[in-house]
């Protein structure tokens, strides 16, 4: 296979999220039938790039619940290092990179998020960036559109990876960045998550903005910039 070039997207985002939700209510919003073991879950109040994340994806005959690295690592990859560089996939090249063609046409999942992260500059003082939250209006539990893949290392052992998919962003977020994860309404889910549907249009109308009028966004401790912080505190409104 013609490897492509691995480039970060420059204008990528999304690198940072929550999900804090009891264990017992993200089995019964996302219907579940199999998954992992309560013990395994902890509530993360900072979830960065290369952790293990909860996910949710179909094996064509039930949704069931594990976890994935976040960064995708293509099959063909030499090294999974690569997953660093694609944290993010952009809906508008799913179906032409190499490196999501195959996953966006059978391997697609949801990421289970409370919330997510993003940095505002601030020019006024020594040209700081302030991080800003953005979730629902409700408060609930959201599914961020993903991909995943399964990479053999030279050992033989094997790494479920992710990215997460965004789109353009919506009046909300468009004076942070221009980009927002792809958020799914509930009724588009299932068909997300179904490896026999590979309708590519209709697949692709399901990644749009999220509606602004549904969701809120505050400024929070700068503390969230550390990777070692992951507390409630994180989450207050300053």
């Amino acid at each position: 296979m013609l490897k492509e070039k691995i480039l970060g997207d420059g204008d990528s985002m999304c690198g940072r999220y929550t999900l804090i939700a009891p264990f017992v209510l993200i089995i019964q919003r996302f219907h579940t039938a199999k998954h992992i073991e309560a013990s395994n879950y902890m509530p993360n109040y900072n979830i960065a790039p290369g952790s293990n994340v909860m996910a949710v994806v179909n094996d064509g005959r039930e949704n069931r619940l594990g976890l994935l690295r976040w960064g995708l690592i293509p099959p063909w990859a030499d090294d999974e290092k690569i997953g660093y560089k694609l944290i993010n996939a952009r809906a508008e090249s799913l179906s032409t990179r190499a490196s999501f063609r195959s996953a966006y046409q059978k391997k697609r999942c949801l990421i289970l998020a409370d919330s997510f992260y993003e940095w505002k500059r601030d020019t006024s003082f020594r040209k700081t960036k302030q991080p800003i939250r953005f979730q629902l209006r409700t408060g609930e539990l959201f599914a961020m559109a993903g991909l995943w893949e399964s990479w053999q290392n030279p050992d033989g052992r094997k790494v479920f990876s992710c990215t997460i998919i965004t789109t353009e962003a919506n009046p909300l977020m468009a004076p942070i960045h221009q980009r927002m994860p792809v958020i799914l309404h509930k009724e588009d889910e299932a068909d997300w998550l179904d490896p026999k549907n590979q309708d590519i249009r209709g697949l692709n109308q399901l990644l749009h903005p999220f509606e602004e009028e549904l969701m809120l966004a505050y400024p929070v401790s700068q503390a969230v910039n550390s990777t070692k912080n992951n507390g409630p505190e994180l989450i207050q409104s300053i």
